[in-house]
């Protein structure tokens, strides 16, 4: 406006020396005259204006002034700034206010900057210019967003805000989404970081159908990362060591960050000791020096190693450790085998179960050790070659079967606790390294029993004595039902055969039926002894009396029979009947001197005398 002014003023000036007519007080300095004029009396009609003033007004204003029409974009000049506003020059009859919120996206805003603005209203209530930047640049957005993706221009924008799944930008004053995917070619954790700044983005998406505009910063630095990718790929070489960025930490390895390329470290290449979990070593962001270990053709997938920069423990470890040597260690790991022991950084040695304990009843090693327990122990085997060591436990304790034959010896009485059961036995420990076996069949004097679980449990305790003694095979043979005398020694005379007792027919089986005449005889009758005296079979619940015609203490069997009572009675009755007529006979029989009588007597009769 001032150089129009300026030029006005030339004009009139060098009219005046051409001769030219007089030209007005407007004309000689329109500047003034517009600076000066008194809008509001002119519009009320206080100050009045001749016609040909007014026309000169009017020129001046048309040149020096834009038509400020609403809806009408045009280019303003910042002039001034305060804490909240920004005064805008347009080259109207005022200049504009506009809010600094409207400039969010662009915090370097700075007096004499050039900026689009909307003539939102010509002049409100109190006679100000309205002006509105945002919805200036709204009206050129598209026309901007859509040449930059179409060109690939690269545009700023002002990260507003979070959203679920990535961050809102200002882009031309449109809001367009930033995917959490298309901020950086690594995974983002803290979205919050990027809120409120100003960033390059790339338009990748536009949806003219819903208004939708997707950009990414991850895209402007992908080009430069994959020359940088290309560039690492060709030098890569087996044993290279390399500086990385923590990138990923998974439970079976970490991913690093080699500048482009992304490289695993397996769990196990991340130190020569045992974790058990990668962030026991590493952490997210953290730079570290790796080293090549081996890749894929393409070199695509890279295979990265920690602990190989540091050298092995094992060569590390002193030639004063010999077999033989106690140490001192942590548990790291329990099989079922056994407890690998570390005894120094990424060096371990394996403690057999076997050797834990001077037991020869095997247990599992987490009966005598837990993970993360400092033990002591004695090397017992030691290749330095192959990297092996083995260890022992019980070495530290002395051997219970030293003296085995002054503690148990054969005959004697101890009490044990049942350990464990087999078909055939049960195993009881009398100490700690002193086991024991009792066979089934040495359990009781009078149960028949199928399995050793019918007769007791584990941590049961048992009066046992002591049967057999190897000492060489460090056995034991125990016996439990030799603690008590054997109650058989005593049926044996009770119940001897031909003795007759009262029972009751307890169960009917196959072949015959049961009887029991005890807690421990349980007799068996056989079919053809359950016959009764009228021809009936006895029946369940059917109590009769019995003799016993078979007893075995050995294998103790006893059989037994109802029949054998009353046809035993019979017998008797006829030989008692015919013995009292044998003697009934030798009474009544004649002496020889009354036969000859007799006899003589016959001969006379039958001689007719």
């Amino acid at each position: 406006m001032a150089e129009k002014a300026q030029d006005a003023k030339v004009e009139a000036t060098e009219a005046k020396q051409n001769n030219a007519p007089e030209v007005s007080e407007a004309q000689k300095n329109p500047e003034k005259f517009l600076k000066e004029f008194n809008w509001h009396n002119y519009q009320e009609g206080i100050d009045e204006v001749e016609d040909s003033q007014l026309k000169e007004f009017e020129k001046l204003v048309s040149e020096n002034f834009v038509d400020t029409l609403d809806d009408e974009v045009v280019e303003g000049e910042v002039v001034h700034i305060t804490d909240r506003d920004a005064i805008i020059d347009i080259n109207a009859k005022s200049e504009g206010v506009i809010s600094l919120n409207e400039f969010r996206y662009n915090p370097n805003l700075a007096v004499g900057d050039k900026v689009e603005v909307l003539i939102d209203v010509r002049e409100d209530a109190t006679g100000q210019l309205v002006l509105s930047h945002r919805k200036a640049r709204v009206i050129k957005a598209w026309d901007r967003v859509n040449k930059a993706h179409e060109t690939g221009e690269i545009v700023n924008g002002f990260v507003k805000c979070r959203t679920k799944g990535g961050m809102i930008v200002d882009v031309f004053g449109i809001e367009a989404f930033l995917p959490g995917s298309q901020i950086d070619v690594k995974p983002i954790r803290d979205y919050d970081q990027y809120v409120n700044k100003t960033m390059e983005f790339k338009v990748v998406k536009i949806n003219h159908e819903f208004k939708n505009v997707v950009v990414s910063h991850k895209a402007l630095i992908e080009a430069d990362i994959e020359e940088q990718k290309k560039e690492i790929i060709g030098q890569l070489e087996k044993g290279q060591v390399l500086e990385g960025v923590v990138k990923n930490i998974t439970s079976y390895g970490v991913f690093i960050d080699l500048g482009g390329v992304d490289g695993l470290i397996h769990i196990t290449d991340l130190s020569w000791s045992r974790i058990n979990h990668p962030n026991e070593i590493v952490e997210l962001d953290q730079k570290l020096n790796v080293v090549i270990l081996d890749f894929d053709e393409d070199k695509s997938r890279i295979q990265l190693g920690l602990k190989q920069l540091s050298k092995h423990p094992w060569d590390a470890l002193g030639e004063e450790v010999a077999v033989g040597d106690k140490v001192k260690g942590k548990v790291v790991v329990i099989a079922d085998y056994g407890a690998f022991i570390e005894v120094a950084e990424g060096v371990e040695g394996l403690v057999h179960v076997s050797e834990m304990s001077w037991s020869t009843h095997l247990r599992s090693a987490n009966d005598f050790v837990n993970v993360g327990d400092e033990v002591e122990a004695v090397i017992l085997t030691l290749d330095r070659e192959d990297r092996k060591m083995s260890l022992g436990i019980k070495q530290l304790t002395p051997d219970p079967w030293t003296d085995i034959t002054t503690k148990y010896p054969v005959g004697s009485r101890h009490t044990g606790t049942v350990r464990n059961f087999t078909n055939f036995g049960v195993f009881v420990e009398l100490e700690e390294g002193i086991d024991g076996l009792i066979y089934i069949s040495d359990l009781s004097w009078t149960k028949k029993i199928k399995h050793p679980s019918e007769f007791c449990n584990v941590g049961d305790k048992l009066d046992v004595v002591v049967l057999e003694l190897d000492v060489e095979g460090r056995k034991l043979s125990l016996g439990h039902k030799q603690t008590t005398e054997n109650p058989w020694d005593k049926y044996e005379s009770e119940f001897a055969l031909g003795t007759t007792h009262t029972a009751e027919i307890a169960d009917v089986v196959d072949k015959g039926a049961t009887i029991e005449f005890n807690e421990d005889i349980v007799a068996f009758v056989p079919s053809r002894h359950m016959e009764k005296e009228d021809g009936k079979m006895l029946k369940k619940g059917d109590t009769a009396e019995f003799k016993i015609i078979e007893f075995n203490k050995e294998f103790k069997r006893v059989v037994a029979s109802h029949t054998a009572v009353f046809k035993e009675e019979e017998i008797a009755n006829v030989k008692a009947a015919a013995k009292k007529a044998e003697a009934q006979a030798a009474e009544a029989k004649p002496t020889l001197g009354d036969a000859n009588e007799a006899l003589q007597a016959l001969k006379d009769k039958m001689d007719g005398k």
